[in-house]
Parts: structure tokens; sequence; C-alpha cells
């Protein structure tokens, strides 16, 4: 407890900041706020661990991530709470994608099988709508420009993107705002920018036969590990973390939902089932809508992602041999799996993996996405033998996803909380595209005005 304040009546405790969410920019919060000379700070979440999103699942053995998450020993998370990484398991991820043609190729691009599979008269094609496409897309208003200006129509249509973009967001490309394909999608213009790529190739060729040997990195240059949470799962990995804050004067409340939070002076009551907290200083990272009914506004909920998970063990033959695999073919509605068993070793000689599926209108539940997804890998050869569903798992508010309108909207409702004095941060609570922990430390971070972690 603030040692310079009293209780007010009514409530519960005093504290010199309180987050809202205990998620990675949650937990990021609570330690800038320590840094910035907070001595007590409470973090509520409703869930029941911390992690926010970071789920995992552990049935009969397997333990599943939602999603693919890999994090790197160079993270700013890692920066600001080194004890994370003793925890973390090195692994050597390897990536590929299922093609429209039906193979399993490199991910995101394969100049052998995008184009020169395609055949002298597809190339001819594909360079005039490409050159086409750059005066005709030069004005990109939507993600579907954005992809055809870089590639070409026909380019994007034989590699599969349009459909990925579409997959992954859950709605047709051309309604997805220009601003979220630069922020989600610019290694489609990395990769399209051939010269480039070409000369480095040409230097890295110089540099080994100079050498008149194997290529090495230089003295100087240190080679980022690839790392995932530990074999039993996220607990474990944030365990050190939060016994750390608890350390230096952070409190959780988890399976505790907010109910409303209140101006008291100067001073912002937020109330809950397990009582009423106040504090001067009220930082919120859960979707917006749901922070702005707390503060009694009613708003429009902002576009987000849902993600269905399906959680999957494997006993037989793999057509792919890349741990984590994306659909850019034409057809199936899942865009990303991921073989856990290829980090942590399989479970009575089964392997087993997460699929994610972005919910859309003709997949909604688990049972959905598994007849779909089925259907699919079969079709395309993807396992042969026992492939079996040992679970499921829906899951709101994963990101955000602009549409027309949606980031002025976020805007104005950060704003509004703002008003209340709610500082809103994070993917959920500032509507912030945060593909990864490296991001979302950063941006909470500056947000806060605390010291930022090294890229």
């Amino acid at each position: 407890m603030a040692h310079d304040r009293g209780v007010p009546p009514g409530v519960t405790k005093v504290y010199d900041g309180i987050v809202l969410g205990a998620g990675i920019s949650g937990l990021v919060s609570a330690s800038v706020l320590l840094e910035k000379g907070a001595r007590t700070v409470l973090v509520i979440d409703e869930y029941e661990r911390v992690g926010g999103n970071h789920l995992d699942f552990s049935i009969d053995g397997y333990t599943f991530d939602v999603g693919s998450l890999i994090f790197q020993d160079d993270s700013p998370l890692v920066h600001r709470f080194p004890e994370l990484l003793p925890r973390y398991v090195p692994v050597e991820p390897t990536w590929s994608r299922l093609n429209p043609q039906g193979k399993v190729t490199d991910y995101p691009f394969s100049m052998k099988d995008d184009l020169v599979a395609a055949g002298p008269a597809a190339w001819a094609s594909m360079a005039a709508s490409l050159v086409a496409s750059r005066f005709r897309y030069r004005n990109q208003r939507n993600a579907r420009d954005f992809t055809r200006f870089w590639v070409g129509t026909k380019a994007a249509e034989r590699t599969g993107l349009e459909h990925y973009i579409e997959r992954f967001c859950g709605l047709p490309s051309e309604v997805i705002d220009l601003d979220f394909a630069r922020a989600r999608m610019m290694w489609i213009a990395d990769n399209a920018r051939v010269w480039p790529r070409v000369t480095r190739a040409a230097r890295g060729l110089r540099k080994r036969l100079a050498r008149r040997g194997p290529e090495v990195e230089a003295p100087t240059q240190r080679r980022t590990q690839q790392l995932v949470r530990p074999r039993e799962g996220f607990d474990a990995l944030y365990r050190p973390l939060v016994e750390r804050l608890e350390s230096e004067g952070v409190e959780f409340l988890l399976s505790t939902p907010s109910t409303a939070i209140e101006r008291a002076d100067e001073s912002l009551v937020v109330r809950t089932s397990a009582g009423d907290f106040s504090s001067p200083m009220l930082v919120s990272t859960v979707p917006t809508h749901r922070a702005l009914a707390l503060v009694g506004v009613d708003s429009e909920p902002l576009p987000t992602v849902t993600i269905i998970s399906l959680l999957c063990s494997f006993a037989g033959r793999r057509g792919f041999d890349t741990s984590i695999l994306y659909n850019f073919s034409h057809d199936g509605s899942w865009k990303r799996l991921t073989m856990h068993s290829d980090f942590y070793g399989p479970v009575r000689e089964r392997e087993y993996f997460c699929v994610e599926v972005v919910g859309s209108g003709s997949v909604r539940t688990v049972a959905e996405a598994e007849k779909s997804f089925r259907e699919h890998t079969q079709a395309n050869g993807l396992f042969h033998g026992d492939l079996r569903i040992e679970g499921g798992h829906v899951l709101e508010n994963v990101y955000p996803v602009f549409t027309g309108g949606s980031a002025a909207r976020a805007a104005d409702q950060v704003a509004l909380l703002h008003d209340h004095g709610v500082t809103s941060l994070g993917k959920q609570g500032g509507f912030d595209y945060q593909p990864t922990a490296r991001v979302s430390t950063r941006n909470a971070e500056k947000k806060l005005g605390g010291t930022v972690s090294p890229k």
C-alpha cells in the first residue's frame, strides 16, 4: 500500500498504479510503473494465469500452444525480464508453405517453384501483369492493391498471396486497410524487390570465393537464438517473472473480472467482485470497447481476428519436414500449423501439433474447422496415417484488423479513455498490431515513458 495515502471509504486498498490485463503489455506496464517510482502496483486479469493470449493446453501428455510462438534471446522482453532466458528451450525452427499447386515449398516465396516451374508462357504473363499492376495500383487503397502492386495480379494468384491474406484476416483483401498491409505484410514488398536480392546473393558468393571455403559469420556478429516456452507450459516460463514483480511491490489479482471504473477525486476506483481498488494511475490493456463499458460508455467493438485452434496428434508419415507450415493454397480454411513435437519430442511415439484457423463466415466452430482441415490435408497429402483431434479452443480478440475507418475509430476510443483518466495501450488496448513480444514490450515502454529496451 502507498505509505502516504489513507484508504478512502468503500475502497479495499490504494495502489500507486493499477494495470488491467496480465498479458505481455500488462506485465511490461507494471514493470515500467515500478521503474518510474511506483511502490505498489495491482495487476487485475479475468484469466487464471498471466501471459494473456500466450495459452497452452496439456492433454494426455501433450502440451499445445495457441499460435506459433517463437521468441528470441535478444528480445526486449528478455532484456526487461532476464530471468525468462534460462526457462526457454532453444530450438531451430524451419518454415515452409503449401502453394496453390499443391507443393510444399519455401516460405514466403520460392523463385524455383513459384516462377521457374511456371514455364515461359506464364513468365511472360506474370511480367506483363506486374508492369500493368505497377501503373494500375500505384495509388494503393487496400491490402489487395498493395499485394498486386508489388507482385502483379498473376503472381499474386499463382503464389496464393491474396488467398493467404484473406485466410489470415478472415476478410476479403480489398476491405483491409492499406495501413494494416504495410504493418503486417512488408515482407511481400521485401521479397518482390528482386534486384536487391540478386546483389546480396552476389556479394555472398564473392565472399565465399574469397575465403575459398564455406561462409562463416564475422567475429563481431552474433547469431540470434530462437526459443520456445518450456515443455511444462507458459506458467513455468512466467513464474520467475511474477515472483520478481511481486518482490518489487506488484500484486496479482487473477480470475477476477473488473465490473466498473469510477472517478473519485484525483484517483480512479476499479470495482471487482474481490473488492474496490483505487489508484491515481490506471493502465488498460484490455479491448477498448470493454474498457469503455467499465467507465459507462457504450461503443462498438473494433474488428479483430478470432482464432480457432485444433490440437492434434499424429502417427504416420508427414508430407512436409518443417516445424511450421503455412497454407497459401486456394482452398482450405487453416492458415498455419506448428509441430510442437519437433521442439519437445513425440509422446508415446506420436507427433503433435496445433493448427490455426481464422474464424470466418464458413468456419465458426471447432467441428467446422476440423472438417475443413481434414479434407484439405487429405487432398494435399500432408498426413498419411492416424490423425486425431485431441481438443480445440476458440480465442477472440487475438489481433486487430484494420478495415475502413477502424483505425480512426480506435484512436477516438483511446482518446475517450484518456479523457476518463485511463491510459489504454497494447495489442487490444491500443488497437495496435503487435506480432511479437518484442514489439509489445517496446511499445508499452514507449507509451509509459519507461526505459526502452534495445531492438
